[in-house]
């Protein structure tokens, strides 16, 4: 008999056990998935260019944001971390892939860049992330996981976020990208269909310990443009309340 279960993290990871595990894209067992996805640098994505997103950098242009500490979760080749590091941030990074983090280093390197690069799953106990940041920054993160792995999503930022510092968050937005299948039943199909769609109101729910500063869609940038968009995602800005 398996008779294991005595904390929250034992119910984690049994939840985790119940999606195939080539659907996995959120622990560290799907580092090599991701290695596969990163491979060929050429490839038509279009997040591999070399541009931060423009809602980012719309935060920072209005002043909503301040150069301060960093976290860019999910970093991919790093293109939003060197963006911030250019502005004066002290930028610590963090991707599954092995692969992502060595473009992105690569990036680092020929822009003189100082950012601190992690391999690793950010939400794994044993994954040291050295907080306080005044900005928590995921572009594409938070949609490929689970719904039970959002407790560890806000468990993250309760542990990481400075009180007064922002979560800046892009997403699927619902009727434009990725999987509306009830919560329940990505458990009975034992599958994430490429990533959760969430609206406006869910955002706002499951941040609902944080106080909302803007929730748009994210423009649709031009190839010449020197920003990323693409209309299919939700952008979000938060705020964590300083409390007395």
């Amino acid at each position: 008999m398996d008779r294991h279960i005595r904390t929250v993290e034992d119910v984690l990871r049994l939840l985790d056990g119940l999606f195939a595990p080539e659907d996995d894209r959120w622990t560290g067992q799907a580092a090599s998935w991701w290695d596969g996805f990163y491979a060929d640098r050429g490839r038509p994505v279009p997040f591999f260019v070399a541009k931060p997103d423009e809602n980012l950098v719309s935060y920072l242009a209005r002043g909503l944001i301040t150069p301060g500490r960093a976290l860019d979760l999910g970093c991919g080749p790093g293109r939003n971390a060197l963006h911030l590091a250019s502005l004066g941030f002290e930028v610590d990074a963090v991707d599954l892939s092995p692969a992502a983090v060595a473009w992105a280093g690569e990036r680092a390197r020929e822009a003189g860049a100082e950012i601190r690069f992690r391999c690793g799953d950010a939400f794994a106990p044993d994954t040291a992330l050295d907080g306080p940041y005044d900005l928590v920054h995921d572009s594409g993160c938070f949609h490929h996981l689970p719904p039970h792995r959002r407790i560890s999503y806000l468990a993250l930022l309760d542990r990481v976020l400075a009180p007064g510092g922002h979560l800046a968050l892009t997403c699927f937005a619902a009727g434009a990208m990725g999987s509306e299948l009830p919560d329940r039943d990505f458990y009975r199909r034992s599958g994430l269909h490429g990533g959760l769609a969430y609206t406006p109101e869910s955002l706002r729910r499951i941040f609902s310990g944080l106080t909302q500063i803007e929730l748009r869609r994210m423009h649709d940038e031009p190839p010449e443009s020197p920003s990323f968009g693409e209309p299919f995602l939700w952008t979000a800005l938060f705020r964590r309340p300083v409390r007395p």
